[in-house]
């Protein structure tokens, strides 16, 4: 018979045992290249979408993340393609306040990703199709889609090296907000109410090479319940949000961890 130790890392399903583990594994991803397109919008749309005591930002900027992961250690080398949605935001909790972003949605294109954010982080992980990038005549371009229907395309050119100043201007910007932040929720059964419902954060550092600044953009589909039935509403609700302007977009290559001992994913309060 079954047992379950309290001292497993398990994930269902649980009755095979405890996750395996590896000295070769760990939370670095060590080839990753990004394309990142932040806008500002309006606040009082994007706090809509903020569960409490989450608040949208003063400066409500809206981040779209795509990322080709490659070597990473926990996958055995293997990897895979993302684009998150994170807004700028406040959580005012009871105990602590932090800075930070929140993750509204985040789509990968491989299952096991998905899992383990949705459950041991409370990233809201989500699966889509999605391409590597591409590069034609300077211009970096890559898109979703689910059930045959594109999501989103994203795109960014006009490419350049960022200046002192610039750097100078993010690292500021930036100082003290590096909290990655979301809701971890799993409904009860049947999919009413709820079992856990908790705010989270899951830190991670990244070293970032190869930074160029440039123009991005990024063109949402609005979709019917036929053509993405588990979807369309997230998908609508974000090309719903006014872009007021777009602010200088990104293109890196970098590594990421996403296990640092003294600032492990924990519940916030």
């Amino acid at each position: 018979m079954f047992r379950f130790d309290p001292r497993g890392s398990y994930m269902m399903p649980a009755h095979f045992g405890p996750r395996p583990t590896s000295t070769q594994s760990s939370g670095w991803y060590r080839d990753v290249t990004l394309m990142v397109v932040p806008f500002i919008t309006d606040r009082e749309r994007l706090a809509a979408y903020l569960p409490e005591p989450y608040e949208a930002a003063e400066n409500p900027i809206v981040t779209i993340t795509y990322a080709r992961n490659r070597r990473v250690d926990w996958l055995a080398g293997h990897g895979y393609n993302l684009i998150g949605v994170s807004a700028a935001a406040v959580f005012n909790g009871e105990k602590e306040t932090l800075e930070g972003s929140y993750t509204l949605v985040m789509w990968e294109n491989l299952a096991d990703p998905i899992l383990t954010g949705r459950e041991l982080q409370g990233i809201p992980k989500v699966y889509a199709d999605i391409e590597d990038h591409t590069i034609t005549e300077g211009q970096w371009t890559t898109h979703a889609h689910h059930f045959g229907h594109k999501i989103l395309d994203m795109s960014i050119d006009g490419l350049r090296q960022p200046s002192a100043e610039e750097i100078a201007a993010y690292e500021q910007a930036t100082r003290g907000k590096d909290n990655p932040m979301g809701w971890r929720y799993f409904p009860g059964i049947s999919g009413f109410g709820h079992t856990i419902m908790e705010p989270t954060t899951f830190p991670s550092q990244t070293n970032l090479t190869d930074v160029q600044v440039g123009r991005g953009e990024v063109n949402w589909n609005h979709l019917t319940w036929e053509q993405n039935p588990t979807q369309c509403h997230i998908v609508n609700a974000l090309a719903d949000l006014p872009v007021v302007t777009y602010l200088p977009a990104m293109t890196a290559k970098c590594s990421t961890n996403l296990i640092l001992p003294d600032r492990l994913p924990r519940a916030i309060k």
